[in-house]
């Protein structure tokens, strides 16, 4: 009963004191529930990460990996990404347009949004903070060399940077090129391999650790 009156009480205090604007609302209500001893800092902290790093970037590392095993469903994703994912049944938020650009020895692919920070969520989940941040937004286009070299990728002066800008209308998925050495990885082992940043353009080189 105690339990039921504190709910009650919550959200009673919730409507009362949010805010209009989404962003804010959802602090706020944060905030409460981690004053009312409902839940932890740190757990949302974990979730956030989780969902961030791990679980909402999966999908895209899956539908990469099964680019680099089948040369067909990659010739199928660069023409029309938004039915290919549909056909594998991965369809959600911001995929409806989306378009795979792919990474090759002389091109790396960047993707940003100028106007905010549209992004294909469905696959990559949570976006960053930094993908959301205006001085990411500004310079990626003007001075897209200088940000990737920030982010730790050094390009040579050979290989051609493409920035492609996100639009509600329109979103980016980037295909990086498949490590060396994996040729006898399988799809979930290429999967682990794909970060959120390499889907995004602002890493380059994969990974591959060695037994």
């Amino acid at each position: 009963m105690d339990d039921q009156k504190k709910v009650t009480e919550l959200y009673h205090t919730l409507h009362s004191h949010l805010p209009s604007e989404p962003a804010l609302r959802v602090k706020t209500i944060q905030s409460l529930l981690v004053e009312k001893g409902l839940i932890q800092e740190a757990t949302i902290d974990s979730w956030v990460q989780a969902y961030s790093e791990d679980i909402g970037p999966r999908r895209g590392a899956e539908v990469i990996a099964k680019a680099w095993l089948e040369p067909d469903f990659k010739q199928a994703l660069l023409a029309d990404a938004a039915q290919a994912v549909d056909e594998l049944g991965l369809m959600g938020k911001a995929v409806g347009h989306l378009k795979a650009v792919e990474n090759t020895d002389a091109v790396h692919n960047m993707v940003v949004c100028t106007l905010c920070s549209c992004y294909p969520f469905a696959l990559l989940g949570i976006a960053p903070d930094w993908y959301k941040k205006a001085a990411y937004r500004s310079r990626a286009v003007r001075e897209p060399r200088q940000v990737l070299r920030e982010f730790g990728v050094e390009l040579a002066d050979e290989i051609t940077v493409r920035v492609y800008d996100s639009t509600a209308e329109l979103r980016y998925l980037v295909i990086p090129q498949r490590p060396a050495g994996t040729e006898d990885f399988t799809a979930a082992q290429l999967a682990d391999l794909v970060t959120r940043n390499a889907m995004i353009g602002t890493q380059r080189e994969l990974s591959v650790e060695v037994a």
